[in-house]
């Protein structure tokens, strides 16, 4: 689905490998630390929020 969704906004690249190297071989690196940037902030919101609502233990 999220493919879908962005392909019209940013071609989609959800991999951040992926990213780097369309923009090495294009040579443009302008934008590329959102793509670097974006998946570590959410890592640390996931587990900022885990950490904030912990599943019950059975």
């Amino acid at each position: 689905m999220v493919h879908l969704v962005g392909i019209p906004f940013s071609g989609a690249s959800v991999n951040p490998a992926r990213s780097f190297g369309s923009a090495a071989v294009a040579n443009t690196f302008g934008n590329l630390w959102v793509y670097l940037v974006a998946p570590l902030v959410g890592a640390v919101i996931a587990f900022g929020l885990y950490r904030l609502f912990p599943a019950d233990e059975a």
